[in-house]
């Protein structure tokens, strides 16, 4: 098996503190019960010989059920936190409806464009496309952008099971409200009682996105005004309006509570007063379970925990902090929603949270269910670094000074109207220095990589081989975890803190990742903080082009890429960002 090799490295500005957690080491070598189904004590099981032994990436279900919604964008007025601000909302709601399905269903998604001056898309996070690249919804890589008044229908199969969300990959658009939750329904490798859902988590800014990437790129990241949790948050400001999104739950029973962070900007840690969180899925990868009181939550990523509802009868915070050293909120603290007990007298609770360390970095606990080995004879022979930096200077077509993120001297720069399975449609191999690609030709080869920020990879998911601060070395390569290392398809990068004197750190930081090149189609790898990703920090990864015409159809391309390049002549607002 040939192994390749990427290592990226930058100096960035984040603490790293771990967490204090309990742990369970043993993991499953068991194989599934034909007969046993899920239910309350046995959700292990799911059926038909599926169950939580099973290795999601070479077998699932088919059930031949197709579950179909339709998505509509909409230009309106919401309050989300009391304050009346302008939002793009997916059938008047933010956020979105929840999308739901079965481990083996197929989602048929009908999304509409019906923005007045704004093309869209729409992106399935962590979904992972097997064989369907061309439905991943990410515009300049695998589709043209939706012209408004278009309508487009994403077919895929659901291979994976767990909690995520779909949102618009529109520069920074989903931070208007163009997103909302997936659920998949499969097996846990812990029981429950009640699944309460999908809880996202975000920052919110009463300036549109758009406005405030503006900012960003030309001074510097923005502070969130507020926080929402569930859609909702009390405004700060006295008569500001706003509520908290209330829980209710019944003594002695356990609940799934299926955490998103759905963030531009902000990473948080989380955690509900007087009670543990039991962790029991990290994206879409089922762990062995672990108990925690604080759990980290980067951008882009979800959790799956269950809550056992054991304390006295009463009402308790759920808090979401924003960590200090990556990311910036006006109502940090404040960011919270209530748990009640069935009975619990009315009012807002006045439960004390738990003490904890500020910190940017991943879980540590993380051990996959499944286990699955990386195999770590070719790492140096094939290792290569891709070094990601930031540079403010002008840009062509730009006034004033620009930030841009580059990964070898390079920002990722999208063409709407050419995405790149549109080169592959063409047999057009003369791919532009800025589309940021590169080609994985070889079937089933590992592919090493080491990234900052919380790095999302398209169409993957990873395995996380190590992490460190300073300058990678290749003499680390033997100090990396290739047995059994956590996998997922977001991952952060703990970097050194800023000098107390102010000023970038001394040295930077590293990740490894890998992931088997087994899914041919354009796979786009960004820091998922939207200022970032905006401003180029993308790299994308053409797999095993040759294959791609023939496993899907690249037909799809024609009819919404005839529609965007009518419109793209007249639109009202032109590109001015990696488009993505």
């Amino acid at each position: 098996m040939l192994l390749l090799a990427f290592i990226l490295a930058s100096l960035v500005s984040f603490a790293s503190t771990a967490p204090t957690t309990t742990s369970q080491t043993s993991t499953s070598t068991k194989v599934a019960d034909s007969s046993c189904t899920n239910g309350p004590f046995t959700r292990q099981c799911w059926g038909n010989g599926f169950s939580i032994a099973t290795d999601y990436d070479t077998k699932w279900p088919v059930t031949g059920k197709t579950v179909s919604y339709h998505l509509e964008i909409t230009n309106t007025t919401l309050a989300p936190d009391g304050y009346s601000r302008l939002v793009m909302a997916i059938n008047g709601q933010y956020p979105g409806p929840t999308i739901s399905a079965n481990w083996g269903d197929t989602l048929q998604i009908t999304v509409k464009n019906s923005l007045k001056n704004n093309g869209t898309s729409m992106h399935w996070h962590g979904i992972r496309q097997a064989n369907s690249c061309n439905m991943d919804g990410t515009n300049g890589i695998t589709e043209c952008p939706l012209a408004p008044g278009e309508t487009k229908t994403y077919t895929f199969l659901c291979t994976q099971f767990g909690t995520t969300w779909y949102h618009s990959h529109f520069s920074a658009q989903y931070g208007d409200g163009v997103l909302g939750p997936i659920v998949i329904y499969g097996p846990a490798t812990a029981n429950y009682d009640v699944d309460l859902g999908a809880m996202p988590i975000t920052d919110w800014y009463h300036p549109t996105a758009f406005q405030e990437a503006e900012i960003a790129a030309r001074g510097g990241p923005p502070a969130a005004d507020n926080g929402l949790i569930n859609g909702t948050m009390v405004n700060p400001t006295a008569g500001g309006g706003g509520v908290y999104n209330t829980v209710t739950m019944t003594k002695g029973k356990k609940y799934r509570l299926r955490l998103i962070n759905t963030s531009l900007d902000n990473h948080f840690m989380v955690s509900l007063d007087g009670h543990n969180l039991t962790v029991i899925q990290a994206d879409f990868v089922p762990i062995v379970p672990y108990s925690t009181q604080w759990l980290f939550i980067g951008i882009g990523q979800r959790y799956d925990v269950i809550i056992t509802a054991t304390q006295a009868i009463s009402s308790y915070w759920f808090r979401a902090d924003v960590q200090l050293a990556c990311g910036a909120n006006n109502n940090n603290f404040n960011i919270k929603a209530i748990f009640n007990y069935a009975g619990a007298p009315a009012g807002d609770p006045t439960t004390l949270g738990a003490a904890y360390t500020q910190r940017c970095s991943d879980e540590t606990t993380i051990v996959p269910y499944v286990k699955k080995n990386v195999p770590s004879g070719d790492f140096l022979t094939h290792v290569q670094q891709l070094n990601v930096s930031l540079n403010g200077g002008g840009v062509p077509g730009q006034t004033g000074n620009i930030v841009t993120w580059t990964i070898n001297g390079t920002p990722l720069d999208i063409d709407w109207e050419l995405p790149t399975l549109k080169y592959v449609q063409e047999s057009n191999d003369s791919f532009p220095v800025d589309l940021n690609l590169i080609k994985l030709p070889e079937a089933n080869a590992v592919s090493f990589l080491s990234v900052p920020h919380p790095i999302h990879l398209h169409g993957h998911d990873f395995y996380l081989l190590g992490t460190g601060l300073g300058t990678w070395d290749n003499s680390f390569a033997s100090t990396l975890q290739y047995t059994n290392p956590p996998r997922r398809d977001v991952a952060m990068l703990p970097a050194p803190a800023a000098p107390a004197g102010g000023g970038p750190p001394s040295s930077g930081g590293w990740l490894v990742i890998a992931f088997l090149t087994d899914n041919p189609g354009a796979w786009l790898m960004h820091c998922h903080i939207a200022w970032h990703v905006g401003e180029g920090l993308a790299v994308q990864f053409l797999e095993r082009e040759s294959e791609i015409s023939g496993l899907m159809s690249l037909s799809t391309l024609n009819a919404p890429c005839k529609a965007w390049d009518a419109y793209q002549p007249t639109a009202y607002y032109v590109k001015d960002d990696s488009g993505l």
